[in-house]
């Protein structure tokens, strides 16, 4: 197949053609390849990645951030926010690569803005968050950690 018959085929069929470029390059290939459509498709891999486990971290951050400082809503919504934090942070552990981790060290800040953006929306400016993130990744990965003026009313 020909570099313009797989330009064609990206076009049309974007499965087949990935099927191809496999082919290509388990023959080693490498002057049949569609290399500007190749290049394209690892960086939206890398990409999709990358927005997924901020997604993922995020979601982490705006449901620690409800459960410890929405105290009015706690009682109510605290075994619906626990689940939650549960299964975004499993989902983030089978996500995470070294290499992503470092992106949302990175990057924690950024994340934290975005977090606390849809807090302060979600409870109609009534609550007063930090201004800076006061979770440390790991805290934010760890599957059992939760803020220690949350735990108090866990037992109550």
């Amino acid at each position: 197949m020909s570099v313009i018959d797989l330009k064609t085929l990206y076009e049309t069929d974007d499965y087949e053609w990935l099927e191809s470029t496999i082919e290509l390059l388990k023959n080693r290939q490498f002057n049949a390849l569609d290399l500007e459509n190749l290049i394209e498709e690892l960086e939206d891999l890398g990409s999709e990645k990358r927005n997924a486990v901020v997604s993922l971290l995020e979601q982490i951050i705006r449901h620690l951030l409800l459960l410890q400082y929405w105290t009015s809503e706690r009682e109510r919504n605290q075994n619906g926010w626990e689940a939650e934090i549960v299964s975004f942070r499993i989902q983030l552990k089978r996500r995470l690569t070294t290499n992503l981790r470092n992106y949302l060290q990175e990057n924690l800040n950024s994340i934290y803005n975005d977090a606390l953006l849809f807090v302060n929306k979600k409870t109609g400016y009534s609550v007063e968050f930090p201004d800076e993130c006061p979770y440390t990744l790991e805290q934010l990965l760890d599957l059992n950690w939760y803020p220690l003026d949350t735990l108090a009313s866990f037992s109550e």
